[in-house]
């Protein structure tokens, strides 16, 4: 058989970008041994060395470069981190001004000097850190992170002074879409535009994802040959001097843009989408921008990582809440099919499918809208015919499957669980496929060149929105449900052979989703911390030691900047707190409410300080539960009361108790009526969310979070939370514990 002529389409991805060998030549890179003796260096080093780079081999780097800041080159041998470069600080060198960072590259120091426009930005404030500032409060308040997409890119456009930038997620597949825009009329729009795989390979992803900020000022720019005396090429993985792939340069050229800069937002350590930046002359961005786009990035990244965390939690009650059910009936049932059969929504539930089938002892049993029985057991003898594992799952069953396009309508979407190696025995559910039109940025097909005797892959040439409509795929399986699948997989398979086992997965995927939260938690008690308290810090700092040669703008900024970082810290801490409740082990005791309230009005007093406040205390009926989780609720609602009373002369705050009878038993009820600024009742569902707040952080400080707080507590108690109110009338809010047995209990 002839040899294919065509080009390997695979080769992009594994293009060695990350060992390029040259540099880009806006600045000069040095690789240091241990002892500090040039190992490589940039041919443009000439510019220091006051001859060829090759004379500087061999020698410490000291001897070569004069005027380097004696602290720069003891922090080069110090211990540097692999996956991204630090900054050192700025350094002239021969009337040349120059940024200095470093990183651990194999066994070598890079040191790289990068040029900088002109001289060292000043270490105070500047008019850069209010925007900045005020879109961390925006943040903040934002209810939900798609809000917050269009008010991200207009800032970095502010801050950067590009003539684009886009907000680009990654899907499944790694293909991006467009989410948010802002520019200038120099460059075209490419909002909701979509973008293949294939435009950013898989190697270029992972140096996305260990090096955040990438800047390229002028795509037309000669790359530096880097001469070395090692044996191995350098791996300038973490670089910010790198040079870029001769592809992607020509993917710029033909996207009309001579300038780039891209900031990673990571979720969790995954690479979630990108922050690109577009020019269409040569730009470059200075060091300071670039990192003040970065921490906009990182917080951005916080938020999408919350919402998932919570998203992805709400999926699972969902999702586990219908296995329970079925659990239940098959523990009930003669036999596990009778048992999963008798609940059909609760079947489709666990996976939200369309429809489902069960095959069992040759047997097909349909529920809902899936295909004919024959094509079932076609899907099951094609599923056995390869390496059947456990679970298998897929939005496009015919890209998979020979002939399974024929019955797309029901089935492109299948998540199928084996129940034994042995025979055919199948829990199976499916979706119908979605039609939909793609709209890509160009034809997202790569095109073959030729160039002479050869032929390459070249990027395509238009990015003009060019339209593809896909069939055949469905909405794709989240990993709740397949873990909920995976689960009543292996309850059933137990109920099967021991017949005396009940409710076995839904303990394993409990004992998941907590560890994926412990996970969460400590990275944000951990990681996120850290970042708020050094801007603190160094804020005030700042004012200590120049605040005195500031003028009253430049004292508000550093406020600003203070303000805005504390906030954002105890937001971290009240979300930490807010994830951890769910596995507190709670210690229920008797307690004296009265007392309680008396205390909590004490610790009240600093803030409530000389206003004018009539309590209405009404003895209140002891309660149940655990002491320390029972008095954050009463703090957080007399908290809130004191706090959305400012105002008020007097502010009027009562608190009573009551018991009652209801249809889940007795239970004891307290009461927290303010005569503040109340709230609207079509609201009300929404006071107890997390980050869900009806008034401005302007107007009364807060996190969003206190409330969310109270109800998980009382959740956790197995009582109830209310609330009613009315705009400037006043409000009551209101918690239930179940009450204690006529007896009482031990104090």
């Amino acid at each position: 058989m002839p040899a294919d002529p065509r080009p390997d389409l695979t080769a992009c991805d594994r293009e060695p970008i990350h060992v390029p060998g040259s540099i880009q030549p806006h600045g000069v890179l040095f690789a240091l041994s241990a002892d500090r003796v040039v190992e490589a260096a940039s041919a443009n080093a000439d510019l220091l060395l006051g001859g060829p780079a090759e004379t500087a081999l061999g020698r410490p780097i000291e001897a070569v470069v004069t005027g380097l800041d004696p602290a720069h080159l003891d922090a080069v041998v110090g211990p540097q981190p692999f996956d991204r470069a630090v900054r050192l600080g700025p350094v002239s060198l021969n009337d040349r001004t120059f940024d200095a960072l470093a990183h651990r590259s194999g066994d070598v120091t890079i040191l790289e000097l990068e040029l900088l426009d002109g001289p060292p930005e000043p270490a105070g404030p500047d008019l850069r850190h209010e925007p900045v500032a005020a879109l961390v409060g925006r943040m903040q308040l934002a209810r939900r992170t798609g809000e917050l997409f269009d008010d991200v890119a207009r800032v970095i456009l502010d801050l950067s002074g590009f003539d684009r930038v886009l907000i680009y997620r990654f899907d499944e597949t790694w293909s991006g879409t467009v989410l948010a825009e802002a520019r200038n009329e120099a460059l075209p729009s490419y909002m909701d535009l979509r973008f293949p795989a294939s435009d950013i390979p898989a190697q270029a992803r992972d140096l996305y994802r260990r090096n955040r900020v990438r800047q390229i000022p002028d795509a037309g720019y000669r790359p530096v040959p880097i001469v070395s005396r090692l044996d191995k090429p350098i791996d300038l993985s973490s670089s910010v001097l790198r040079s870029v792939s001769p592809v992607h340069v020509e993917y710029m050229q033909n996207m009309g843009t001579a300038a780039s800069m891209s900031v990673s937002i990571l979720s969790e350590g995954r690479l979630w989408g990108l922050i690109s930046c577009h020019n269409r002359e040569p730009k470059r961005v200075s060091p300071a921008v670039r990192a003040q786009c970065d921490l906009i990035a990182q917080i951005l990244a916080m938020r999408i990582a919350v919402e998932d965390v919570h998203g992805d939690a709400a999926d699972r009650v969902s999702v586990q809440a219908a296995q329970a059910r079925l659990l239940s009936a098959m523990a009930a049932a003669t036999d596990f099919v009778t048992g999963l059969q008798s609940l059909p929504d609760a079947l489709l539930g666990v996976a939200r499918a369309e429809g489902a089938a069960i095959v069992h002892e040759g047997r097909v049993t349909l529920v809902g809208a899936a295909p004919e029985p024959r094509q079932v057991q076609a899907i099951i003898a094609w599923l056995m015919a390869g390496e059947e594992d456990e679970l298998f799952e897929t939005a496009s069953l015919g890209q998979v499957m020979p002939g399974g396009e024929a019955f797309a309508d029901l089935a492109s979407g299948v998540l199928a669980v084996s129940l034994s190696r042995v025979h055919a025995s199948h829990i199976l559910w499916f979706r119908s496929e979605v039609v939909r039109t793609v709209t890509w940025g160009g034809n997202p097909h790569k095109q073959f060149e030729p160039m002479g005797p050869d032929t390459r892959i070249s990027p395509r040439k238009s990015f003009a929105a060019w339209a593809e409509t896909v069939r055949g795929t469905a909405r794709p399986w989240t990993p709740a449900e397949i873990d909920a699948a995976r689960g009543l997989r292996q309850a059933v398979v137990e109920i099967v052979l021991k017949r005396a086992e009940e409710l076995a997965s839904l303990t394993e995927d409990l004992q998941r989703s907590n560890r994926e939260l412990e996970a969460f938690s400590y990275s944000i008690s951990h990681d996120l911390r850290a970042p708020f308290r050094h801007i603190v810090g160094y804020a005030e700092l700042l004012a200590e030691r120049y605040g005195a040669g500031l003028d009253d703008r430049g004292r508000h900024y550093l406020a600003s900047i203070t303000e805005s970082a504390q906030t954002a810290g105890k937001l971290v801490d009240d979300l930490l707190h807010f994830s951890q409740l769910g596995r507190v082990q709670l210690n229920p005791v008797r307690i004296d409410m009265d007392r309680l309230v008396l205390e909590i009005q004490r610790s009240l007093a600093f803030e409530t300080g000389q206003r004018p406040i009539e309590w209405r205390l009404s003895p209140l009926p002891p309660a149940r539960g655990d002491a320390s989780l029972v008095r954050q609720v009463m703090f957080n609602l007399v908290a809130n009361a004191v706090k959305y009373t400012r105002g008020r002369e007097p502010a009027v705050i009562a608190i009573r108790g009551r018991r009652e009878i209801g249809e889940a038993g007795a239970e004891t009820i307290y009461e927290i009526e303010d005569n503040g600024i109340g709230f609207d009742m079509t609201y009300v569902d929404k006071l107890f969310q997390v980050f869900q707040r009806l008034n401005r952080a302007e107007d009364f400080e807060g996190t969003g979070i206190g409330l969310a707080l109270v109800r998980r507590i009382v959740d956790r108690h197995g009582g109830r939370t209310m609330a009613r109110g009315e705009v400037g009338k006043g409000a009551i809010f209101a918690f239930s514990l179940p009450a204690e047995p006529a007896s009482g209990g031990s104090a």
